[in-house]
């Protein structure tokens, strides 16, 4: 499956739009990554932990986006759009979301 984030496909005719496609992932933060994040924060770097989970959610995301669109019969994405939000009690997850339009492509 195709995705992109601009709103056309070079070299391609954009035949049929099949409507929204979306996919979601909301990840808990656990008390050791918090943990070792908090360490992270005094001491100075980045977390790798939370660098991994939050590449997890957003493939993720994408993926249940592009399952979307295949079952709308699309062959690709434009338009996709990311968001990262804070939920749950006192923002203790984290929901990654993406979107875009599933469209079919004109076969050369």
């Amino acid at each position: 499956m195709l995705t992109t984030t601009t709103h056309s496909v070079d070299g391609h005719v954009i035949r049929e739009y099949r409507g929204l496609a979306m996919g979601e992932a909301i990840i808990g933060a656990n008390i050791f990554r918090d943990l070792m994040a908090g360490i992270r924060d005094i001491v100075g770097g980045r977390s790798g932990a939370y660098e991994n989970a939050l590449r997890e959610a957003r493939e993720t995301a994408i993926r249940e986006m592009e399952e979307e669109a295949a079952r709308l019969g699309a062959d690709a994405v434009v338009g996709v759009d990311i968001d990262y939000e804070t939920v749950g009690n006192n923002g203790s997850m984290l929901m990654v979301s993406a979107s875009g339009t599933a469209v079919v492509l004109q076969r050369a």
